[in-house]
């Protein structure tokens, strides 16, 4: 969906700016207009008037035939108007919000100011607006730590002595007279003998051997802000006038005898 943002500025100075700001932002210059309207030399009746209906054609464009079109309308007529043809809602929150860094004005509070001041027997005022500079803080992130535990494999070796027993048979010849206990031996029988050998056993004891804690640390530091804040300032000039319209006119009358 297509949006149309449209500032105005006082100057064609600071439309400028705003719009090189918004072709560093990623805006193509096919997609913003810049407009100046302001007083120049050179500048006709006739190119006054055909201005004027262009600029009324726009608005009425945009805000229909309405108090905000002609309210609009007439404070583009001195200005310099920047229009900006988004494609999203974002990007014209986002061309919005440069235009309204570089000074774009409040046509509604501009056409107020003129209505006050072109009455000059009524009760006028300026407010005097001041602007104060308010610092907060937020959290951002900055980075981390990520800490990762893994089971990794590695080979070991170790000694071990082992012990094994062997039947050995030794047959040796021998000559002699059967004795009583040889006789009494003299039977079928069996004898056995059992073989014996260590075999290596394995197995595993785990221990803890390091403990890795994760903590954080906090630091505090001072930061100076630099930043501009904008004030109204009110000049006073007296305007001198016509010193005869204070006289009397009895006073004028001798004034005038005295000349002669």
């Amino acid at each position: 969906m297509s949006h149309t943002v449209v500032g105005i500025f006082n100057n064609v100075v600071d439309a400028e700016k705003a719009v090189d700001q918004l072709l560093s932002n990623g805006f193509t210059r096919e997609r913003v207009d810049i407009a100046d309207h302001t007083t120049r030399d050179g500048y006709t009746d006739a190119d006054r008037d055909r201005d004027s209906d262009s600029i009324g054609g726009f608005f009425s464009s945009l805000f229909g035939d309405s108090d905000e079109s002609r309210t609009h309308t007439e404070a583009a007529k001195e200005g310099t108007v920047v229009t900006v043809h988004a494609t999203s809602n974002d990007e014209a929150e986002r061309a919005a919000d440069i235009l309204d860094n570089y000074g774009t004005i409040d046509a509604n509070e501009r056409m107020g100011t003129r209505t006050e001041t072109a009455n000059l027997d009524s009760d006028a005022k300026i407010d005097v607006v001041e602007e104060e500079l308010e610092v907060g803080k937020r959290k951002v992130d900055t980075g981390g730590v990520r800490v990762r535990s893994r089971i990794v494999e590695r080979p070991v070796e170790e000694s071990i002595r082992l012990r094994s027993e062997h039947v050995d048979i030794e047959r040796r010849p021998v000559n002699r007279k059967a004795s009583e206990a040889d006789l009494a031996n003299f039977k079928e029988g069996t004898i056995e003998v059992t073989e014996t050998a260590e075999s290596a056993v394995v197995s595993k004891d785990a221990r803890v051997v390091e403990e890795v804690h994760v903590d954080k640390t906090v630091e505090e530091h001072d930061e100076v802000i630099k930043d501009t804040v904008r004030s109204t300032e009110v000049d006073v000039e007296k305007i001198p006038g016509d010193k005869r319209a204070a006289l009397t006119e009895q006073e004028r009358l001798d004034k005038d005898k005295g000349r002669v």
